[in-house]
């Protein structure tokens, strides 16, 4: 809240003018019992907030989105791992033309055959391992979903709790300029304040019912969005959350001092799951290279037949059936222009594969470290604010209050300097939820959330 100047010297009786200081006097002692308060609940608060994940993750439809897509390339490559289905062949031959008598030639038979084709080399258990990767790569969409959820919901949770920490400073800050307005208007009634005194003061508690409307709204829209992941039915049951701008980060931390004084963090990073999936990548297109070397080998086929014939011989005898075998086989002996070209195409995507997460590791560690930049800086700055700005925003409020019962300082001091240590109390508060933004971020990055994963979920019955 920003006291102005033309508040200096209102004319107030001096008990009265007193009492006023107390109770400014009084706002930051509350605000720093309830900043300590917040700092023994924040093991509380990472709790409610890991079951708030667990429990939106249990029900994330997306999760049994990407398991279903899963599951069914793993059956699709079963499918694709089977020998192609044996053709029936069904006919007659040697017919004579102008009887149409099966009994008339001996030539002239009924044949039953099947035909089976076999794939090239080890095509098929190829195909049944490049599938099952695919598979696998799809599952890990499921740990990023994870991940994307988590961040998401603990960035909103900090900054709904850094919004109920504010609300705290303005109630605080609207007591205190309402019981002004009061004084104000007793001494204008008893000719010792001026009409603008009185419009100021009352402007100034305009002011902070406005700012405590906008912070409800804010908060009330920050709830409305954990209903994306928590459902309708959540959000017409918990319209009130008391969260928290701070949260406890041991797994975040520990990863963090395994990697204190170096920049590389490459072995945590290639545990994302965008990096797995990018090995996953890379694997699917070594296999297609194998396939694609599957391509020089020949093809087999077989068929078999067996012809019925119901006309004697020439010997007036009936005529023994006949049974026929083939063997089928293309042979691949030009291959400059289909196997060649098939084969350098595999590579070259295995290649590309291999940069593509070379650059997705560089991208993520440039973040980790822009991440760590911030992270560091805003625990200087906390520090400083803490150490320096704090304990002399309070001992200029104390020396000022001693000024005013001394007579040597006016009441609109007295105002301004305790307006300042709470405004520097919601900066320390700002900074500590950026601080926790930040280490979200780099949880995201690195692995460093504490909430229990649960088990995949299962699709839909059919």
């Amino acid at each position: 809240m920003i006291v102005n100047n033309e508040l200096y010297g209102l004319g107030f009786t001096k008990p009265i003018s007193l009492c006023i200081a107390v109770s400014i006097a009084a706002i930051p002692a509350v605000s720093n019992a309830k900043e300590m308060k917040a700092s023994t609940s924040i093991a509380a608060s990472t709790n409610q907030l890991n079951a708030l994940i667990e429990s939106a993750l249990s029900q994330d439809s997306s999760r049994a989105q990407y398991t279903a897509q899963s599951l069914a390339m793993t059956e699709s490559g079963a499918a694709s791992a089977t020998l192609m289905d044996p053709k029936l062949k069904v006919g007659f031959g040697g017919l004579p033309v102008d009887s149409f008598k099966f009994d008339e030639d001996p030539m002239t038979n009924i044949s039953v055959g099947l035909m089976q084709q076999f794939e090239r080399g080890s095509t098929l258990e190829l195909n049944q391992r490049k599938a099952s990767q695919q598979a696998s790569g799809l599952s890990l969409q499921v740990s990023l979903r994870e991940r994307e959820v988590a961040s998401q919901m603990t960035q909103l949770w900090l900054e709904l709790g850094y919004l109920q920490y504010a609300e705290s400073i303005i109630v605080e800050n609207q007591r205190l300029m309402t019981e002004m307005e009061q004084f104000v208007t007793t001494n204008y009634s008893i000719g010792k304040s001026e009409a603008q005194d009185l419009l100021n003061t009352q402007l100034q508690v305009n002011k902070l019912e406005e700012k405590l409307q906008l912070n409800h709204q804010m908060q009330s829209r920050i709830v409305s969005q954990f209903s994306e992941w928590l459902g309708s039915n959540w959000l017409g049951s918990n319209r009130s959350l008391s969260a928290s701008y701070s949260l406890s980060w041991p797994t975040l931390n520990t990863i963090l001092s395994s990697h204190a004084g170096t920049a590389q963090y490459y072995n945590q990073l290639n545990q994302h799951p965008m990096a797995q999936m990018a090995d996953s990548n890379i694997s699917v297109n070594q296999i297609q290279v194998e396939v694609a070397e599957q391509a020089y080998t020949p093809q087999f086929g077989v068929e078999v037949m067996y012809a019925y014939r119901q006309a004697n011989n020439m010997k007036g005898e009936p005529a023994s059936d006949l049974v026929s075998a083939y063997l089928t086989m293309d042979i691949p002996l030009f291959t400059g222009n289909r196997q060649d070209k098939n084969l350098a195409a595999a590579q070259h995507q295995v290649g590309a594969a291999k940069y593509q997460k070379d650059t997705l590791l560089a991208q993520m560690n440039a973040q980790v470290n822009a991440l760590m930049n911030d992270r560091i800086n805003l625990q200087e700055r906390i520090e400083r604010y803490q150490e320096r700005l704090l304990p002399q925003a309070t001992a200029r409020t104390q020396a000022v209050e001693r000024g005013y019962q001394n007579s040597t300082a006016q009441f609109g001091d007295v105002i301004t300097a305790s307006s300042d240590e709470l405004a520097l109390q919601l900066e320390v508060a700002r900074l500590t939820t950026d601080l926790n933004i930040t280490n979200s971020k780099l949880a995201a990055l690195l692995g460093g959330f504490e909430y229990t994963s649960p088990e995949s979920p299962l699709t839909h019955s059919k």
